[in-house]
């Protein structure tokens, strides 16, 4: 079935067919044909760019189109052919809410560091209240965002910062400036598993009615993905929440502050 959502973009102009985007494209979507780089299938191609940082020429870019959907069981079949092994980070729907309900627990042989807690300013470092902008701003644990359920209750009607996990290292004041007010979801959508996000952040827009988004990347291409995994997610919620994109150079300072949503 055919749906509008995040594809690749080949400009064979400026491709050279030199291949690295080939082994970091995961679910084998890319390969090099008569010298240039081709999409297999739409169907094996999670729209998620981590391939956009491995193209010293630019040439890949992802765009919104009408395409077919993404097929999980295709892109296992189609790396089992490869002979590639197949992600661990690809799990069925119904692992993904396994997993969900064991990193709720605090017990059952989970991590305790994965506890959701709320704290208050005065738990949130151990400082003045008065200086807490000089301190942490956190208001609630965990932050990573395949630890966080969606059912998490520091969740419902929040403003969310959901951060690149390269941003609060190059950016000076992220705590004082951003983090306030705000519940922090950090995660990298080069590293981890893109769709799982997907799934994630629509479970929990669908579920905590948030107020606002604000997304935080980095200027770097790979991190770009962090906002257009976001968009997949308000779009398989069905839901609109105003969200701002901010990118963030690396020297620290804010490139671009736009919305992206609602």
């Amino acid at each position: 079935m055919k749906t509008m959502r995040m594809m690749i973009k080949i400009d064979e102009e400026k491709c050279t067919g030199c291949g690295l985007c080939v082994p970091a494209c995961e679910e084998g979507a890319l390969q090099i044909v008569d010298g240039k780089a081709k999409l297999v299938s739409e169907v094996y191609c999670d729209g998620l760019g981590a391939c956009l940082g491995e193209c010293p020429e630019g040439a890949l870019t992802v765009e919104e189109r009408i395409v077919e959907d993404f097929d999980p069981d295709a892109v296992k079949r189609l790396l089992s052919e490869q002979g590639r092994a197949i992600p661990n980070h690809m799990p069925e729907p119904e692992s993904l809410r396994l997993n969900e309900k064991k990193s709720s627990s605090s017990h059952a042989g989970g991590c305790p560091g994965a506890a959701v807690k709320t704290m208050s300013p005065c738990q949130q470092a151990d400082i003045p209240t008065v200086s807490t902008a000089q301190g942490s701003n956190l208001s609630h644990w965990p932050v990573q965002l395949r630890l966080v359920p969606s059912s998490a209750p520091f969740l419902k009607g929040a403003d969310l910062l959901l951060t690149a996990d390269c941003v609060p290292v190059a950016l000076p004041g992220y705590h004082a400036d951003y983090v306030a007010g705000k519940v922090v979801l950090m995660g990298c959508p080069k590293f981890d598993n893109g769709m799982e996000y997907v799934q994630k952040l629509a479970e929990i827009i669908r579920e905590s009615d948030l107020n606002s988004i604000t997304v935080m990347e980095m200027e770097v291409p790979c991190c770009s993905s962090m906002s257009a995994i976001l968009q997949q997610a308000l779009k398989q919620a069905g839901q609109e929440v105003a969200t701002d994109r901010l990118t963030i150079s690396l020297k620290g300072q804010v490139l671009a502050l736009e919305r992206i949503a609602g």
